[in-house]
């Protein structure tokens, strides 16, 4: 077998590819368990790392129902005063809702004086000026009989 075939071979198959084959057993046993031990350090690392973010994530859900709760107090608080709120804005929004009726007012009547001004210039230029085609018509103009 070339190199890129070997370097393919997982741990484990390295292994009982060595315990099979004398010739290159030796090198196969060893490479194998070192593989094997790579391997399980890896695992182990990556189970310890689990293990802290889960104890890492209980310290953060418990920060997090700790803002949460008082997100809620603050969210109460906020639910207690919107009377008194709404009643400041109801007495501001009398004094202020003339102004951008009558603006809105003054715009649809300037729309429609627009739109009723371009749609008759419009016709008045398709009457005084049709265009005749400079080709002759595909059908006859004067009927059979």
């Amino acid at each position: 077998m070339n190199a890129t075939a070997e370097s393919r071979l997982t741990p484990r198959q390295r292994l009982s590819r060595g315990l099979a084959y004398s010739a290159v057993g030796p090198v196969d046993v060893t490479r194998g368990v070192i593989g094997l031990g790579a391997d399980t350090v890896q695992a182990t690392a990556a189970e310890l790392r689990r293990r802290y973010r889960r104890g890492q994530l209980s310290r953060d859900i418990a920060a997090a129902q700790e803002t949460i709760a008082q997100e809620l107090a603050a969210a109460q608080e906020v639910v207690s005063s919107l009377p008194q709120a709404l009643q400041d804005a109801r007495k501001s929004r009398r004094r202020r809702s003339k102004r951008p009726l009558l603006i809105a007012g003054v715009a649809v009547v300037l729309l429609t004086g627009g739109a009723v001004a371009f749609s008759i210039v419009r016709r008045s230029t398709n009457r005084d000026n049709p265009d005749p085609s400079p080709r002759p018509p595909s059908v006859d103009v004067q009927p059979r009989p």
